[in-house]
């Protein structure tokens, strides 16, 4: 399979000329993913912009470029803390810009390299990844792969101590602004929760909504209507869309899922449980909350990781 960058959306010659690339998803959050063991592409928010687009291009919710962690700044800094994250996550959104982290991708980043003999990892291992969110922790099993996520945290931690939410959201389809709760996953979230089923339908997500206070970074956006009821067998449950900074509705968010979570486990208080499903347009991903090395409570994402096509630039 070849593709060619729309020349319209990139005028100049594409850095990804000639390129191999792999297609992948994660419960149908989806990417194109590029290895560049030596830093030797220059990738431009315009080449991202073309390949992801779904008409002129591939379609992706965003471009993955597999790179060795010292050929970057970031990188270099977290070899200080963990010489063993030898390969970093170099993460697009679909609109070109850079992004910290995005739970779905990293796997999806770990089969690749999994896959093509750039990382050895047998079944019960794990590897460092570095990212601009810092160093994860991937740990593959037998239908997939599970991610420390690291801590979560409040965006607004005065705001949501005294009130449990600390922004409206207004969105399209939804007749009034709705309250919310923003928290850090190393990316920014605000989780809204919804009381029924049909507010989570009506949602046009295709439109960015309206977060006041917004973090000073943007924000991805989460609608989270939970189960009846909450908890099944020790496990709490919940069904989630989520609009992403800089893509626009995808069928699933790590990320997202991880603070729709978090959100809602606060929300129901004392005796939440720690193991969550989340449930997406593109299936289901679990979350676990746990210990962190640090004495800080972490986030632990499990789900699937496919590929599905290669191919080359033109």
């Amino acid at each position: 399979m070849t593709t060619r960058p729309d020349a319209l959306l990139s005028p100049a010659p594409s850095a990804l000329a000639g390129v191999a690339f792999t297609k992948g998803h994660g419960t149908g959050n989806d990417f194109i993913l590029v290895t560049d063991p030596d830093g030797e592409l220059q990738i431009r928010p315009d080449d991202v912009v073309a390949v992801c687009d779904r008409h002129r291009g591939i379609g992706a919710d965003g471009l993955i470029r597999a790179i060795r962690s010292h050929h970057l700044p970031e990188g270099r800094a977290l070899l200080q803390s963990d010489p063993s994250a030898e390969w970093f996550m170099d993460y697009r959104n679909a609109d070109g810009s850079l992004s910290e982290m995005c739970g779905n991708g990293v796997r999806v980043f770990v089969h690749l390299l999994v896959s093509t003999g750039l990382l050895t990892l047998a079944e019960g291992a794990t590897a460092s990844i570095a990212t601009r969110g810092g160093i994860k922790v991937v740990e593959r099993s037998a239908d997939g792969y599970s991610v420390d996520m690291g801590p979560w945290e409040f965006i607004f931690p005065g705001e949501a101590a005294s009130r449990a939410t600390d922004s409206l959201v207004e969105t399209d389809g939804l007749e009034v602004p709705r309250p919310a709760l923003s928290i850090s996953m190393g990316n920014p979230h605000t989780v809204v929760a919804l009381a029924e089923p049909s507010e989570l339908d009506a949602a046009r997500l295709f439109t960015p909504p309206l977060v006041e206070p917004a973090p000073v970074e943007g924000t991805n956006v989460e609608y989270v209507v939970p189960h009846d009821p909450l908890v099944h067998d020790g496990v709490g449950r919940v069904r989630m869309r989520v609009h992403e900074r800089g893509v626009g509705e995808t069928l699933s968010c790590g990320t997202g899922a991880c603070a729709a979570a978090a959100a809602t486990r606060f929300w129901a208080g004392a005796g939440a449980p720690l193991a969550w499903s989340v449930e997406v347009p593109g299936g289901v991903v679990g979350v676990r909350f746990h210990a962190g090395p640090e004495g800080r409570e972490h986030v632990s994402l499990s789900g699937p990781a496919v590929l599905v096509a290669t191919g080359t630039f033109l």
